[in-house]
């Protein structure tokens, strides 16, 4: 009998972490709400013409999208290699790019796998997106454009917050690793 109401208690619970269609809608929408603030915010982190003090406020904006410990990868059309880094360190050195104008430009994002529940309770999943990068040096007319198609995954937990003195269960969604999985002229 003890088994019986375990079982029928653990199926319970385990119930109650699903998430509904309704509620995977909204968090597919917040997911790729995030994308877009991030898309937006590399954009202004890489323009030359952001001052220094917003492109900091921007990045720190930016890194709170984003899982602990999440990286980002870069890519040429130059090299065969990718090369990873900290969220942070990939918005400085997106800063500092030796070019007289950026521009970079994100399109085509959307789910290219649905969301899977993990043992730890969260659910993962990835959207992807096309990058278009334009940098242009003035001075000795150097003119770099790459296009690279990259994967972002997502990771959805469920989280609590005190409002009033109760305790609000809720479903946030953070940024994962950034992957290159291809670069182009």
């Amino acid at each position: 009998m003890l088994g019986l109401f375990l079982a029928t208690t653990v199926s319970v619970f385990a119930q109650a972490d699903d998430i509904s269609p309704a509620r995977k809608q909204a968090i597919d929408s917040l997911a790729l709400e995030k994308v877009k603030d991030l898309s937006k915010y590399i954009s202004i982190i890489g323009s030359k013409e952001t001052q220094f003090s917003e492109a900091n406020r921007v990045m720190d904006r930016a890194e709170e999208l984003f899982a602990p410990g999440a990286e980002m990868g870069v890519s040429s059309i130059n090299s065969s290699e990718i090369a990873y880094y900290k969220v942070r360190r990939y918005f400085e050195r997106l800063m500092a790019l030796n070019y007289d104008r950026v521009n970079i430009t994100w399109y085509d994002i959307q789910y290219i796998s649905d969301l899977e529940r993990q043992p730890d309770g969260r659910y993962v999943g990835v959207i992807t997106v096309f990058q278009r990068f334009e940098g242009t040096s003035i001075e000795t007319g150097m003119n770099y454009k790459d296009t690279t198609k990259k994967d972002i995954t997502i990771y959805v937990e469920k989280k609590q917050t005190q409002i009033a003195g109760r305790t609000i269960e809720f479903w946030d969604v953070m940024l994962g690793d950034v992957r290159v999985t291809e670069t182009s002229a």
